[in-house]
């Protein structure tokens, strides 16, 4: 990633050595004591991710993640990256997370612009995701948030806490939130009594969902989506994991898709473009080390499960593209 070997850091990773200090109200550590009492790991989830986007700020603009994180996602991250700065590690912890969110932000930006700045975006679990509220390309877009009802309605509470905040105004033409379980079958009809249009343009972002899903219900996703190039364009913005990525230790992950890009295709998709943590446009100047892990396996042929070198397994995460339209 970053070239830290002799002490030889970037001038951010010496700035976030400190804790960011934020105005927790009583109302907002209360929500998040409620969230770390009752939610489960994958609603949990949605915090930590949170916590990564307001950690890496220096590259990541999202003045409200550090509120939708809350103290305790916050503090524990800060711990792993503090260490990992000051042991000179090879990878920041969350780094991860900083190329996956910056990756979706420019090829988001990108679609949009593709469709003349006119389309509509949804986000499947989106969880704490934030981007109505802070992504400019999406001013004249209808923006959908697909999650559990508690995860939305909480969300809601905690932007309202910190709605006086000026960098909180939405920047969305609109936003709706749609309480729904992918897992189940009624989340599209969900989605369109909210007022998505089938024929209108979409975007789908599946960012950090898809592995949380049983293999059935992940396809079944998918499918859904391709089924919508039929009607009208639409792309796909997702993540997939490789299959040893989802077999470590204490792993919550289930869905797993070593050939993401022969997968759509054949399920309806008719353009697919793949990228992996280090590569030209999944890079964003955080990958400068040769020998981290990234770099390592985008080195290796993608069929092996484990290196070769050490038997570690190949734990990859793939970034993919897809799209398609009624004529193709």
């Amino acid at each position: 990633m970053l070239n830290q070997q002799n002490g030889d850091q970037p001038h951010w990773l010496q700035l976030e050595l400190e804790l960011p200090h934020l105005p927790f109200t009583d109302t907002v550590q209360e929500i998040h004591a409620k969230i770390e009492n009752e939610w489960d790991p994958l609603q949990r989830s949605a915090c930590q991710t949170a916590a990564g986007r307001a950690l890496w700020k220096h590259v990541i603009n999202d003045p409200v993640a550090g509120f939708l994180a809350g103290e305790t996602y916050l503090k524990s991250l800060h711990e792993k990256m503090k260490k990992d700065v000051l042991s000179n590690a090879r990878e920041i912890s969350g780094v991860i997370l900083a190329v996956r969110t910056l990756w979706f932000d420019s090829k988001l930006e990108a679609a949009i612009e593709s469709f003349n700045g006119v389309a509509q975006v949804v986000l499947l679990g989106a969880g704490m995701d934030a981007r109505a509220y802070r992504l400019n390309c999406l001013k004249e877009t209808d923006v959908f948030e697909v999650d559990f009802p508690e995860v939305l309605r909480v969300k809601a509470t905690l932007l309202q806490a910190t709605e006086e905040d000026k960098n909180t105004k939405m920047r969305a033409k609109s936003l709706s939130r749609v309480e729904a379980d992918i897992r189940n079958n009624d989340w599209l009809e969900k989605l369109q009594i909210s007022g998505l249009v089938p024929e209108k343009k979409t975007i789908w972002v599946l960012e950090g969902i898809l592995y949380y899903l049983s293999q059935s219900n992940a396809m079944q996703v998918l499918k859904i989506i391709a089924d919508k190039c039929r009607v009208a364009n639409t792309v796909l913005l997702a993540d997939f994991m490789n299959k040893p990525s989802t077999k470590m230790s204490n792993s919550i992950f289930h869905f797993y898709c070593d050939w993401p890009d022969e997968v759509l295709p054949s399920l309806g998709f008719s353009h697919v473009s793949l990228s992996q943590i280090g590569d030209p446009d999944a890079h964003f100047g955080l990958m400068h080390d040769p020998l981290n892990l990234f770099n390592k396996l985008r080195s290796l042929p993608r069929s092996l499960q484990n290196n070769p070198d050490d038997g570690t397994p190949c734990c990859r995460l793939y970034l993919v593209q897809a799209s398609g339209s009624p004529i193709q």
